[in-house]
Formats: structure tokens, C-alpha cells, sequence
């Protein structure tokens, strides 16, 4: 992976970027393999391990054309490919990404600034909180948001994950095959999750299905967690479930501190964008999971990338035509 640190403080167009993509998951791959088929100048930066969230993801069985794949080689496919086009890859943080007439500039946390035409913003979400007692207390000490990072240390022992959607589901599936109980701690009367992942858990023997239990309190002691207080919401009858694990799964929250001001949000924070993936600022385009839509999928993010790529493109080559 090459790493930039140079400052580029007032750059000509030679020092310019075509493309900058902020975010290394599988719609920022995506992007970046498709704007270097287009021939731009392109970097990727990327503060963590490039594949986001499909890392962390046990198995893949609907990426089309594999049956199942785990999410840490998917993730690699990824970034092979896009690097095998010569995809320029920065590790670093950004910190803002500033509109500009001429070009956007791109803040890191270290002071680096890159100025690029075109920005593709694809920062995904971050895993949401329980904001219970005991749950920051007890991170890393039998609390996790990753069932497939730390899963191993439950071997053969007693977890709970909360949650009632895909998440939840898979990662219930995926510490089945490592603990010996899994309670799946849901609000509501029925799960969420996909048709297909419902019936996948109600035939693993070692989950059992708390329903309309919200949990209350991580409870622990100086060797770390050993329950979960939790309340019936309709009964308001509260009881506790001896654990030696919580994972929490409950949904993301969209990481959106660096899209401009003004642009448009939804209720939950996600960007509004047109079919491109545009925003309202020309030229800064948003598209994976931090992008307002229907439904969040690999499938889904890399097809967002793809286009905004294509359209990214076509601004570029618009621009500079108007410009030369």
C-alpha cells in the first residue's frame, strides 16, 4: 500500500487530482477500479482495512456468480483488482472535504490537504450503541460489535446478541458454530432479517430467540461480563441472562462529518443524492452506505460505485474541456 504525506498547498492542474475516493469498502473499490478504466488520476484513502464492513462478515452468499465467499476474501478480491489497475491507496483520515470553484480540497487529520476535481465519499456507517450501563465499560471485556473478530474467545461458552436484523442474524449463525448457546435478544415479535436468515435461525439448535426483551444493563465483575439484565416490553417483567458475551448489532449510524454543509440529510443522517450519486455540490458524489436508499448490500455498493465513477468521469472530462 503507498503511503502520501506531502502537503499540497496551492496546486497547479499537474498537482490536481481527477479523483479522490474517500473510503476503501466495496463501493469505494468499485469507483476506483472503474476510474481507472476511465483513465483518471486517482487516489483512494483509506484509515482502516480496505473491504469496510464486509470484512467483518463470516460468509458472502450473495455476491452473484459465487455461491459463498467469506467477507475477508471478497474484501481482498476487491482490493487486488482495483490495485492490479494501479489504484493509487493512501492510508489516512480525512477530516473535511471543502468545496472549492476550481477544485475540492481534501483535509487528512495529519494536515495533509489534496485538491481534486472530483470526490467520491464513501465513509459507509459506524456500529450504533446501546447506551446502557455496562456497555463502555465492559468494551473489550466481553462487550463486541464484531462477531467474527472476536468470536473466538467465546469458544464453547454462553453469548447473547442483540438485534433482530441481517446483522444480528449472521453473526448469531456465526458464534452458533463457536459457543455452545446463543440468545438473540429482539424488542419485537418477530425478526426483521431476511426470509432465508430467519429460517437459518430457527434451526440452530444452540440459538434461542428472546422476543420483545430489550436488554437494560451489561452486569459484570472485575473479571468482566457475566449477564445481561433484560425487560419484556410488554410484561415490563425484567430477568437476567447469564452470559459470558454481548454482541451488539442493533444497526449503523451514517458517518457524515465530513460531507459539505448544506448538503441535503435525511431524517437518520443519510445523503440525499441524485441518480448518480451526485449531491448538490458538482462534482461530489456519495454512494455506499452513507447514501440514502432503500436497502444497504456489497451488491448494491459496488453497482453505486461503479456509476458514480462513470459520472465522475464525465464531469471531469466536461470540466477540463470547458477550462483548457
Amino acid at each position: 500500500m503507498e503511503t502520501t504525506n506531502t502537503s499540497i498547498s496551492t496546486p497547479d492542474k499537474n498537482d490536481a487530482y481527477d479523483l479522490i475516493i474517500i473510503g476503501g469498502g466495496p463501493g469505494g473499490l468499485t469507483a476506483g477500479i472503474y476510474a481507472m478504466r476511465s483513465v483518471m488520476k486517482t487516489m483512494l484513502i483509506e484509515k482502516g482495512a480496505l473491504g469496510g464492513q464486509m470484512t467483518v462478515t463470516d460468509a458472502v452468499d450473495n455476491w452473484p456468480g459465487t455461491l459463498n465467499i467469506s467477507g475477508h476474501d471478497l474484501s481482498e478480491n476487491f482490493a487486488q483488482h482495483a490495485q492490479d489497475y494501479g489504484l493509487q491507496i493512501v492510508n489516512g483520515e480525512v477530516v473535511a472535504v471543502e468545496p472549492g470553484q476550481q477544485y475540492h480540497a481534501i483535509r487528512l487529520a495529519d494536515g495533509t490537504v489534496y485538491h481534486t476535481h472530483a470526490a467520491i465519499i464513501a465513509t459507509g456507517g459506524s456500529p450504533k450503541k446501546l447506551n446502557i450501563p455496562g456497555e463502555d465499560e465492559n468494551y473489550g471485556k466481553g462487550v463486541s460489535y464484531c462477531a467474527v473478530c472476536d468470536g473466538f474467545f467465546f469458544r464453547n461458552k454462553t453469548v447473547v446478541v442483540i438485534g433482530g436484523g441481517n446483522s444480528a442474524a449472521e453473526e448469531s449463525l456465526y458464534l452458533a458454530k463457536l459457543a455452545t448457546k446463543v440468545y438473540l435478544v429482539h424488542r419485537r415479535d418477530a425478526l426483521r432479517a431476511d426470509k432465508i436468515m430467519q429460517e437459518r435461525i430457527f434451526a440452530e439448535e444452540k440459538i434461542e430467540v428472546v422476543w420483545d426483551t430489550i436488554p437494560k444493563e451489561v452486569l459484570s465483575d472485575e473479571q468482566g461480563v457475566n449477564g445481561v439484565l433484560v425487560e419484556n416490553v410488554k410484561s415490563g417483567e425484567q430477568r437476567r441472562i447469564t452470559t459470558d458475551g454481548v454482541f451488539i448489532f442493533i444497526g449503523f449510524s451514517p458517518n457524515n462529518s465530513m460531507v459539505p454543509e448544506g448538503t441535503i440529510l435525511s431524517p437518520d443522517g443519510y445523503v440525499s443524492t441524485d441518480n448518480r450519486g451526485e449531491i448538490s455540490t458538482p462534482g461530489i458524489f456519495v454512494v455506499g452506505d452513507l447514501r440514502d436508499k432503500y436497502a444497504k448490500q456489497i451488491v448494491i455498493a459496488a453497482g453505486e460505485g461503479a456509476t458514480a465513477a462513470l459520472a465522475a468521469a464525465h464531469f471531469v472530462d466536461l470540466k477540463k474541456n470547458t477550462t483548457d
